[in-house]
């Protein structure tokens, strides 16, 4: 039986999920080839553009590793009716992990400790100065979407006041609604960000939101760079206007502002949200089982929906 040809732009983890794909399907790396595929398989931060798609005339699947669909033309995938696959809910747990590790790590100066041990500071006597607790504060929730929902979960289980906003208030949420990024500035000293990315939430953390959350206020970004102001930011961390930050997201991956980078309160990491080998395995499922209901003509099992 002929394997169906299909093009991925993304590698499936862990390598087992890789092997899978590459032994159901006739996988090809490059576009140029890949005219008559019927399926692509990306990821959120690759995408898929108008002009790629125009180079896939038989194209009817965009099956996108992740959740984030801001690199994807969405508009052009609707007008040629081409299908978006998404693998939502199984990576939720691993994002929201993330963001409250990286709250601990900016609050508690994890990564300044290590820093500080490392470079033999403790043993010629230093002291490092205190942190700051993390559970003793009030959360806010900026995107009150699938991962902010289990953040939520995890923050009021170890006793936190949690408060979110959203598109619109959801009746039944445990947590107080706030109807916009300053009124929710204002009511928390955490600013955990999971909104989505794109046109309306661009550089929705600046620097008025910034300012609300104060000079003991800590933001964490586990959801797309350009939802906070970089620059913004980098001022508010050096002047003092906030006490710190974690970011997992940048706006020009990998690429980092030199400001953040020189920030010695601003912990980083490199996108690694949804990087655990349970996350990944099961987001790869997802992926095949997108595209094996395509191929056998049946109801894809997790379509984007907007």
């Amino acid at each position: 039986m002929t394997r169906p040809r299909i093009l991925s732009l993304a590698d499936l983890k862990p390598q087992d999920m890789a092997r899978r794909l590459e032994e159901d399907y006739h996988v090809l790396r490059d576009i140029g080839g890949a005219a008559d595929v019927e399926a692509v398989v990306t990821a959120g931060n690759v995408g898929l553009s108008a002009a790629q798609m125009e180079r896939l005339p038989a194209l009817r699947l965009i099956a996108v590793n992740g959740v984030g669909v801001d690199a994807v033309d969405l508009a052009e995938a609707a007008r040629r009716g081409i299908i978006v696959t998404t693998t939502p809910d199984v990576l939720s747990l691993a994002v929201a992990e993330m963001a409250l590790a990286l709250a601990l790590a900016a609050g508690r100066q994890v990564v300044q400790g290590d820093r500080f041990v490392r470079a033999g500071d403790w043993g010629r006597g230093g002291k490092l100065g205190l942190g700051t607790s993390v559970l003793e504060r009030r959360a806010g929730i900026l995107g009150y979407g699938r991962i902010g929902r289990r953040l939520a979960d995890l923050l009021r289980g170890m006793g936190m006041e949690v408060s979110y906003t959203a598109r619109r208030q959801r009746p039944d949420a445990p947590d107080s609604f706030r109807p916009d990024a300053l009124s929710l500035a204002r009511d928390c000293e955490l600013l955990f960000v999971t909104a989505a990315g794109g046109a309306e939430t661009r550089g929705l953390v600046g620097a008025e939101v910034l300012a609300a959350l104060g000079p003991q206020g800590i933001v964490v970004n586990v959801a797309r760079g350009p939802v906070v102001d970089a620059a913004a930011l980098a001022e508010a961390l050096r002047s003092g206007a906030i006490a710190g930050a974690g970011l997992d997201v940048f706006d020009d991956e990998p690429d980092v502002p030199q400001p953040l980078l020189d920030a010695p309160n601003c912990v980083l990491t490199p996108h690694i949200g949804s990087a655990t080998v349970q996350a990944r395995r099961a987001m790869a499922q997802l992926v095949l089982d997108n595209l094996a209901a395509h191929f056998a003509g049946k109801p894809l099992p997790t379509p984007y929906e907007a």
